[in-house]
């Protein structure tokens, strides 16, 4: 009885070990508000799928409700000034405009989407890439127990730099799974989520409820790899490169190396592929050098 008790902590032990190297994958649906029929399909998906509501559309605080209700993470999704010429959403941010419109808009989008953990930009790419225009939002959000997601609609934007002095945390996303409506585009940006999240331990995909992205999350997200976990995006604010104010959120360039090899070691031959219970035998060997598994094997 106690040798099946030993198996059991050790065979816990080698599952917290495997969780704790998973990647985390967080995705946000934006642009909710307009659409119910597509986006009920949205809040039909696993909990960890979040959404980002515009303020002013005419289901706003219907499905940020609805969201909510469901165990959905709910952000707004504050419309801001892009540099191209389009037709922009009521009350859109500028950073011509002053403190005090800004904090308005704010205090109103607050407001229209109850439950809302944190805020988006939809747009933005003039609003983001402005310094004092950001200093100005990040401002108005520091009142508000909110984090700020940014959408990366411009490489130069502001948002980090904008948020020092305040306590407002930021999160950049790391893909944008449907610039193109084509099914396998969408498809191929989605794979290209889960290897970044394999890679640096994290990503933040942004989608739109449109059919085609609705219909790729049916398909896909059922068959995650093990190694990759469905997360919240305020699930990502405590990881080192995704602080806010404090610490940048982009992953910090490496030193340049002192010396450069001659020659890099090229293999003669192919490597013999290893055994999959090889690959088990090497990963319980691992767990059962670490400090976890000492603590646990000292109990019996």
């Amino acid at each position: 009885m106690l040798q099946r008790r030993k198996i059991s902590v050790l065979f816990s032990a080698l599952l917290f070990s495997f969780a704790a190297q998973a990647g985390k994958l967080a995705i946000v649906i934006d642009d909710v508000g307009y659409r119910p029929a597509e986006e009920n399909k949205v809040l039909q998906m696993p909990q960890a799928i979040s959404v980002a509501v515009l303020p002013n559309a005419p289901h706003a605080r219907e499905m940020a409700t609805r969201a909510h209700q469901g165990g959905h993470e709910v952000l707004i999704h504050l419309p801001m000034a892009p540099l191209s010429k389009q037709p922009l959403e009521k009350d859109t941010l500028t950073p011509e405009m002053s403190s005090e419109e800004i904090t308005r808009i704010m205090r109103n989008a607050v407001s229209n989407v109850p439950y809302a953990v944190g805020l988006n930009n939809h747009m933005g790419s003039r609003m983001t890439s402005s310094l004092s225009g950001m200093q100005k939002v990040m401002q108005a959000l520091n009142h508000y127990n909110l984090y700020f997601l940014d959408s990366m609609t411009i490489a130069n934007s502001q948002a980090i730099p904008a948020a020092q002095g305040t306590q407002v945390k930021v999160l950049k996303r790391r893909v944008f799974l449907d610039d193109s409506q084509d099914i396998n585009a969408i498809r191929q940006q989605f794979s290209r989520a889960v290897k970044l999240a394999q890679r640096d331990g994290y990503a933040i995909a942004i989608g739109h409820p449109h059919p085609n992205t609705v219909r790729v999350l049916q398909q896909m997200l059922p068959s995650l790899p093990a190694d990759i976990t469905l997360v919240r995006p305020s699930q990502l604010l405590n990881e080192t490169r995704h602080s806010g104010s404090r610490t940048p959120a982009v992953p910090v360039k490496p030193a340049k190396p002192r010396f450069q090899p001659a020659e890099l070691c090229k293999v003669k031959q192919p490597l013999a592929p290893v055994p999959a219970t090889r690959a088990l035998t090497v990963v319980g060997e691992s767990v059962s050098h670490s400090p976890l598994f000492s603590t646990l094997k000292s109990l019996f």
